[in-house]
Parts: C-alpha cells; structure tokens; sequence
C-alpha cells in the first residue's frame, strides 16, 4: 500500500486548509478554504490482495477496500461492527447484486437499502460513524444537507433519532418526485427537518456552501455535513464498485462502468476505485438534459445553463461539485490552481480545461445526453427483452452505455440506482405498470407531511437552523401546505 492505515491523512483541493485525520474529515465535510478533502496519498491494493478477495461478503470486501481510509480513526473490529450492522438490514442477500441484460452487459441493483437508493449504500454507514465519532468525542452536530432526491431520504433514515445529530435537509420546492418529498417529509424523528426551497438544486446546493464558508455560522451551531462533499460518502461508494468488478473477473480482467450522473460523486467513486488498482478501462458519465457534464467532457468547457425538469431529476443539475476532485487530480494537485478555476467558474459561470487535459480525461472518461424521450424508451426496451423494470436514472446510465460502448469483450456494467417504485409514472408511462412501493414505505402515500418552506436565501435558512437550534425542545417542522 502507498499509505498505512495508521498515517492516513486528507488534504483539501484548494490547498490552505490544513491536513486532516479520517474522523476530522468525517465531521468537518466541506474544508474550511472552501475545497473539498481526498487522501493525501491513494492506497491501493495489489493483484494478489483482490483476487483474495473474490467470493468474498459485500461487507467483508467493504472492510478491506476502507480500512486504508480510516487509517487509525478506527479499530479493525469496530469498522467490521460497523459495517456489518449498517448492511444486515438491506434486502437482498448480495447487497449489491449484478444481472446480465445481453451478452456482456450488466446491471448493478443499487436499490436494495432501505430508501431504495444507491445512497444507502453511503449514507447508512455516514450516520453509524457520526454516532460512533460523536460519542467518544462527546459532541453534538447539526448536519446541513441539499438533495435533488435521494440523499435527502437516505440521510433522514441513516441519522433520525440519532441524539447528538440534528438533520436539515434542504430540497428543491416542487422539483422532486413525490415518493421522494414523501420520504422525506413524513418521518416524524423530531431531529430531522425538511426545507423546501424555492429554487432548483444548484440553489440548495449553494446555500448549503455559503453556510459552510460562514465560518462563524458553521462553527456556532457546530455544522457537518452528508453531501457527496464529505469523503466518507465518496469512500464507502467505492466498495460497489469493487464487488461489482471482482465478481466479473477482476483484477485479471478489464471492466467498464456507467454511472448516471449529476454531482459527479458517485462516478469519483469508481475513479477511486481504479485508483486503488481496480482495471477500470472505461467510464461513462449519463447526463440527462442537464448536460453540463456530456458538454464538458466532449469540449473542455464548463458552463452553467439552466436548470430544467427532467423524468430523472436527482440529476437536474448545472454546478457538479465533485468535478472539483478530479479537476485537482489533472492539475497535479495543484490547490493555487484549483482556487484560481473555481473563482472564476463561480464568477463568469465558466472556465475551460487545457486541451491536454481534457486527453488526459478523455483516456478515462465519456459521457452522453439522454432525454427524455430516450429515457422513456429505454425503460420500454429493457423491460421488453429482459423483463427488468429500470428507474429513469437507470435507464439514463443504459442508454449512455449502449452510446458509448467500447471493446464488447469488455463487461459493461451500469449502475441502477433507484428502485422503479419511486418514479411510477415514468416506469407507467414506458411500460404500462404500476410499481408498488415495497411493504415497508405502503404508508408512504397516506402518512402525514412535517415540511418548512422557505424562499431561496441563505440568511432565511440560516436564521431557521438557528431558531430550532435555539429552543429548548427540538421543533417540528411547519405542517406541508
């Protein structure tokens, strides 16, 4: 390995921030320069070291690929307690199982957690080791989060009732499916609250950054994070990837991966993955309309456009934070640079990588645009020749792969990433059937909503979080309109 357990350190991409242990990351998510935090040094396993691993438990692989991570953060035993209690309660025996579609295509479930998204496979292990972290540092926190979905229902359900955590959840007003709002609004856990924006992700997004870079606001009400911008996210993710690659021949055969993407966290996963010695020879990113990252990676040029509604909107988004990851990877870790990027992107809406750069991406990466009406067509086709009900975002990742397809001896492997029950009248539309909720979210639909609508402002957040903060007793969010 290129780092020990025991020295593993983070630093952040703008390079002014100070170097940090895995706990302190995990509380800290957002570096405090405004960056974002990766492993000082990449560990990676060898050949002999994987192919141990093959047969192996989703939950023992997901030991060994993060045990390098948290260094000495945590004992071997207790990441194995951890790990093992986040996972046993998921449905299915495999965790993450793999199913053929053709000849060397494959699917990779990620819907098998108990909100139905791949975030659980995160963000179930996130709120464990808040717990774990928390209790033996005697702190409490209050988590500030933005989704476009799914990380909302995933992280109320990974943290509420947690005593030392506080949960605010920040989504866009109206721009969620309801399967989704419901699952976020209808948990009655007094610590969680749910705030509607007004505005689109990228807004919510923002918000959750300025208070971030509040430094006297962050550190008064003692703020952490369970966005894609802290690495525990980015880390546990990592472990699909391994499973999926290993169970397909690994390391001493080449894989592809296409990942439907909005923030780009989870596809940095499995460049983390390859990182670690993983042969990932292809992955392909599945925009929908909100093609900010099929425009980047096919010109260079990064450009805000604006947000519009899509059948797959855990990706309506334009500013895809974790591109910032990557992009300090291509400029030799080089944080002076990263900070003079993203300065001007926030400024002008724009900047534009150096054409060798870009090469050097392009040798990795692909991306494609899939609308709507592709989407929708997808979703119809697997179901005609598999019978495998997909998702839209799903369907996304199919249908990029199938555009992008490389050496067919290669496997293909796209993630799907939400179960087909949360978007019905997409898989209806396609297919003609209705999906139902699985029995344990049947209340969903009929449970009462705890929501606070709020207007697109970051002082009005900020003034709310210190509000509920303040009160002696935790405070219920206002009922839904």
């Amino acid at each position: 390995m290129s780092a020990r357990p025991n020295d593993m350190r983070y630093v952040s991409t703008r390079g002014q921030a100070p170097a940090l242990g895995f706990d302190e990351v995990l509380l800290a998510g957002l570096a405090r320069d405004g960056g974002l935090y990766v492993p000082a040094e990449w560990p990676a396993l060898d050949r002999a070291a994987w192919r141990g691993l093959r047969g192996a438990s989703y939950q023992d692989v997901a030991v060994r690929v993060m045990a390098p991570f948290v260094g000495a953060a945590l004992s071997s035993d207790e990441l194995a307690a951890l790990v093992h209690d986040t996972y046993a309660g998921f449905r299915h025996p495999a965790i993450a199982p793999l199913k053929q579609i053709s000849a060397n295509d494959w699917l990779l479930e990620l819907f098998h957690g108990p909100t139905l998204a791949f975030k659980d496979y995160a963000l179930q292990l996130v709120g464990r080791l808040f717990d774990h972290v928390l209790k033996r540092r005697g702190r409490r926190i209050a988590i500030l989060g933005a989704t476009s979905g799914d990380t909302g229902s995933a992280a109320i359900e990974a943290v509420r009732d947690r005593a030392a955590i506080d949960l605010f959840m920040l989504f866009p007003h109206g721009r969620v499916s309801e399967v989704q709002r419901r699952q976020m609004t209808t948990v009655p856990a007094a610590n969680v609250h749910a705030l509607a924006i007004e505005g689109t992700f990228d807004d919510t997004q923002d918000i959750v950054k300025a208070l971030f870079n509040d430094l006297a606001f962050r550190d008064g009400v003692n703020l952490a994070a369970v966005n894609s911008i802290n690495w525990a996210r980015i880390m546990a993710q990592i472990v699909y990837y391994a499973t999926a690659a290993l169970a397909l021949g690994a390391p001493d055969r080449p894989v592809g991966f296409a990942v439907p993407t909005g923030n780009f966290g989870n596809v940095f996963a499995a460049y983390g993955a390859r990182r670690m010695g993983l042969p990932i020879e292809r992955l392909v990113i599945g925009t929908n309309r909100n093609d900010i990252l099929a425009r980047f990676f096919a010109t260079g040029a990064m450009t805000i456009g604006a947000v519009e509604p899509s059948l797959s909107p855990s990706m309506d988004i334009q500013v895809s934070s974790n591109v910032e990851r990557l992009l300090f990877e291509l400029l030799g870790r080089d944080g002076a640079a990263i900070r003079e990027l993203m300065t001007r992107f926030r400024a002008d809406g724009t900047f534009t990588l150096e054409a060798s750069k870009l090469a050097e991406a392009g040798a990795l990466f692909q991306a494609a645009r899939v609308d709507d009406a592709l989407t929708t067509a997808t979703i119809a086709e697997i179901y005609r020749t598999t019978g495998e009900l997909v998702d839209p975002h799903g369907a996304v990742g199919i249908a990029a792969a199938s555009a992008c397809r490389g050496d067919p001896r290669v496997p293909m492997i796209a993630l799907a990433c939400a179960h087909p029950a949360k978007f019905p009248d997409a898989v209806r539309a396609a297919t003609g059937l209705t999906v139902p909720l699985p029995p344990h979210l049947a209340h969903l639909m009929t449970a009462r909503e705890r929501v606070t609508i709020l207007p697109n402002d970051r002082a009005a957040v900020a003034a709310f979080i210190q509000a509920t903060l303040g009160r002696s007793t935790p405070r219920a969010a206002g009922d839904a309109a």
